[in-house]
């Protein structure tokens, strides 16, 4: 008799057999290539995934970008729109002064010719009062008076 190594190894000769006569081998060889095909799907949706990623990676980028160049543009906007508002406010502000300036120098003007007008009226009607009295005391009776009052009216027609 053989031995029971001899034994085994015809026993498992013939359990391989027995798989390959109930097509075991198609069935492992079919899991095998399921499994091969899945993991290829996957590798392929991975692949996809990555490259949409990407795509989505690099739109968020120029969109980025686009953001930070409006931002920019907004800023220089902004910027020069403070500065046209200072030059405007700047101009108001010299215009202003100069109306104040104009109407205090009006105002001087009409108080110095106003201060001048009193004084010739002071002045006239002193000179109508020394008049008075000086052709008073020269003249006397009725033509003394006529030449008074029409004296006196002259004056008065002339400084005022």
């Amino acid at each position: 008799m053989p031995e029971a190594e001899a034994w085994v190894a015809i026993a498992f000769v013939l359990f391989l057999g027995l798989l390959v006569y109930l097509g075991a081998h198609r069935r492992v060889i079919g899991g095998i290539d399921a499994r091969q095909a899945r993991i290829k799907a996957e590798l392929d949706e991975a692949v996809r995934l990555r490259e949409e990623a990407q795509a989505v990676l690099a739109e968020y980028e120029r969109k980025g970008r686009e953001a930070e160049n409006e931002a920019a543009s907004i800023i220089a906007g902004a910027t020069a729109e403070a500065e046209r508002m200072a030059a405007e406010a700047k101009a108001r502000m010299e215009d202003f002064v100069v109306r104040r300036t104009k109407m205090a120098e009006t105002k001087i003007a009409q108080a110095e010719a106003q201060a001048l007008a009193d004084v010739r009226a002071a002045a006239a009607d002193t000179a109508v009062a020394a008049a008075e009295k000086i052709l008073a005391a020269a003249a006397k009776g009725k033509v003394a008076e006529d030449l008074l009052a029409k004296g006196i009216e002259d004056v008065r027609k002339k400084f005022n």
